[in-house]
């Protein structure tokens, strides 16, 4: 596939497209307007409801409803159902079945939903279609969500900065006019417990509400540690007229014991030690007395839409938000040669962030002679301070791993410290048109941003200051066959500021993306039948290398991917529901200033990864899934000298209606989940050989619930 791609080649035809599709919004006359109020662009009415495991429509592509089989673009969407059956407690987890990401490289270390999709890492996510916390920092609970989705590719044509890879999009469960009654308790293995509640209903024949919220804690796999969550999610919604909604919405979540963030080293990890044994999975390399974990999140955002005319639709989303951590444990060092002792040192601080977000759009349906389009134009603007305090302790903390002493809390972490307060500020401009004739959907768009980064250095009181701006595009073509099959070509590109100090006057460019994907989808007319399959062609420029020779980072390094996913979702009748999955990824360093890592593969992206689910429910009452997840071969670092194995694995699920044993039990469902059913011990990545990551161990979690 071509390399010369660049968004200069594309302009003209961009701009031309758009232009003309301006003038001719422009040009149409109010009484025409009034006479196209039931048109509908994307194929027939839809919204983001699920019949079982397949969703039937997204917003998070195109900002607007359209079906997944008019989207030219891959996008995986996990509904509630699947989480709550697959017994999911993360986000991360919550797309394990899902072609080109891999969900949980660190393994049991699970303070952050950390993700890499198509190669590239951390991606961002962003909740009600606005940015939550930066890359992967902050979590929110998934018995809070209404689904998550899944948007390969570059997407800054209408979300800004994002990685080329993708993006995560969580959608909320909000207060909507239905009834909504849903309690589960669960309980299992590390002491497990826990409630959570979806309550909603109407309060009047305009106004709605509805709580969702979770309270759990279970130990972590390291031994002495825990983890605590107690999370809420109130909405109120009011809805004057069909043509009007205004929601407001909060989220509140605290914890106490926020979770494990740490690695090990290959020693005694992929390879045993000097003893000849490998190091406990359950083994904490920090100490109980020292160890802390602590986040705060906390949100306020409203969400409104009105029906100008039937075919212009205004739309507004807000939110501020502010996630407080603070965070310290005891690094691993280096296992010294007896194969027993590990040196450790101390490491801890403070990471807080404030979050200001509004996006503000216009859509607008109309036509130009046989041509159907739907215009969406929109400015986006985030405004968000992070405070960071880190420090560390070098001095000996050494402990041995076959006969471990905790007890240690008395260290100082004032060598090293970083003190930093950054203040950034990005607003976007965006263009994007849909248009439909006959057969073919065609869209394009464009997107203007202008970024500002203040790191101020609170140790030497200096400011470096980060300016610039970013034009970013997408352009594709979608053709549906009468059958249901829908092939697709796009073409995309994506942008990252750089805050890494240049050395000199001149700051560092973004780093820049490029996409090209072909790829095709298929969805049966009663809407239980899903199928897609994508090859994409990507390329990341504009990387920071350090150069050795001239200490001093270099902007030349470039990063491609290549690659092939597959994902079928079905529901088919006789009580089968299956989801299959399947990528497969050749990741290239074609361009750095390190010899050794040249055209090498990146450390830790596996080259394969496939997975099936499938779920069969009785009419006797019960149902039982089962469910495979193979993660391919790795390199376990960025010279590709040693390797991570694959390792597949197996989960599952049993479930059971209790009204079925009596009346007074009705609308009561028991479950069974067990993750890594066969306790396979493996490792989940490397990045080097002294940032290893153990894999999660087997989890047994039983519920009750019930509706009402």
């Amino acid at each position: 596939m071509p390399r010369s791609l660049s968004l200069s080649r594309f302009s003209p035809l961009l701009a031309a497209l758009i232009c003309s599709t301006v003038l001719s919004a422009t040009a149409l006359r109010a009484e025409d307007t009034t006479d196209l109020q039931q048109i509908d662009v994307s194929g027939g009415a839809v919204d983001e409801t699920s019949i079982g495991y397949v969703a039937q429509g997204s917003h998070a592509g195109t900002k607007t409803a359209a079906p997944l089989t008019k989207t030219a673009q891959a996008i995986s969407v996990v509904p509630a159902s699947q989480i709550a059956d697959q017994g999911a407690t993360s986000v991360a987890q919550a797309l394990r079945y899902t072609p080109g990401i891999v969900t949980e490289y660190r393994g049991s270390s699970n303070l952050h939903d950390e993700t890499f999709v198509r190669g590239f890492y951390y991606v961002p996510r962003f909740l009600d279609g606005l940015a939550f916390g930066t890359n992967s920092f902050g979590q929110i609970d998934p018995a809070l969500l209404e689904r998550v989705e899944l948007v390969k590719g570059p997407s800054s044509v209408l979300y800004g900065q994002a990685n080329p890879g993708g993006l995560i999009a969580m959608t909320t469960k909000k207060a909507d006019g239905a009834h909504h009654g849903e309690m589960v308790a669960s309980f299992g293995t590390g002491d497990r417990a826990g409630l959570s509640f979806d309550l909603g209903d109407r309060l009047s024949d305009t106004l709605s509400w509805r709580l969702a919220g979770t309270g759990w804690r279970v130990d972590t796999q390291e031994n002495g540690l825990e983890q605590q969550r107690f999370s809420f999610a109130p909405s109120l919604t009011w809805a004057p007229t069909d043509a009007t909604r205004l929601t407001v919405l909060a989220l509140v979540q605290n914890e106490p014991d926020a979770g494990f963030r740490n690695f090990r080293e290959a020693a005694g990890t992929l390879i045993p030690t000097a003893t000849g044994d490998l190091v406990p999975w359950d083994f904490l390399v920090s100490d109980p007395a020292w160890d802390r974990s602590t986040r705060n999140t906390r949100a306020l955002g409203a969400e409104f839409e009105h029906d100008l005319t039937a075919n212009t639709t205004l739309r507004a989303k807000a939110r501020l938000s502010q996630i407080d951590s603070a965070y310290r444990t005891l690094i691993w060092g280096a296992l010294a040669s007896d194969g027993v002792t590990i040196s450790r040192s101390a490491s801890g601080g403070t990471d807080d962030l404030r979050q200001g977000l509004l996006d503000l759009s216009l859509e607008h349906r109309f036509h130009t002679g046989a041509v159907e389009h739907r215009l969406l134009a929109g400015i986006d603007h985030q405004d968000s301070h992070r405070d960071y305090h880190w420090g560390y302790d070098f001095s000996t903390a050494s402990i041995d791993w076959t006969n471990p002493v905790y007890g240690q809390s008395d260290f100082d972490l004032s060598d090293r410290v970083s003190d930093t307060d950054t203040d950034a500020r990005q607003t976007g401009l965006y263009l994007q048109d849909q248009a439909t004739v006959g057969n073919w959907t065609l869209s394009a768009g464009l997107r203007l941003d202008d970024f500002r980064s203040e790191i101020t250095d609170n140790q030497t009181g200096t400011t470096s200051v980060f300016d610039d701006r970013a034009t970013t595009g997408r352009i594709a073509a979608l053709y549906s066959f009468d059958n249901g099959i829908a092939p697709y070509i796009s073409w995309s590109s994506s942008f990252e500021p750089v805050t890494q100090s240049s050395g000199t006057a001149v700051p560092f460019d973004p780093t820049e993306a490029e996409q090209l994907e072909i790829g095709a989808k298929w969805a049966s007319a009663d809407g239980r039948l899903f199928a897609q399959a994508a090859v994409y062609d990507l390329s990341q420029t504009g990387v920071l290398v350090y150069n050795d020779s001239s200490s001093a980072y270099e902007q030349i390094g470039r990063i491609d991917s290549r690659g092939l996913e597959l994902e079928g979702r079905a529901e088919l009748g006789s009580g089968w529901s299956v989801i299959a999955a399947a990528g497969w990824i050749d990741a290239e360093v074609k361009e750095t200033t390190t010899a050794a890592e040249l055209g090498k593969t990146p450390a830790r992206v596996p080259d394969m990864t496939a997975s099936i689910w499938a779920k069969y429910t009785a009419e006797a009452g019960y149902d039982v899934a089962l469910g495979l997840r193979h993660i391919g071969a790795s390199q376990g670092n960025a010279t590709n000298t040693f390797e991570v194995p694959s390792v597949t694995l197996v989960d599952l699920a049993l479930g059971y209606d209790l009204g079925r044993l009596t009346p007074a039990a009705e609308g009561v469902r028991a479950q069974l989940n067990v993750q890594n059913l066969t306790d396979r011990q493996y490792v989940a990545s490397c990045a080097s050989a002294y940032a290893c990551f153990v894999g999660s161990e087997r989890r047994v979690t039983a519920s009750v619930s019930t509706k009402f």
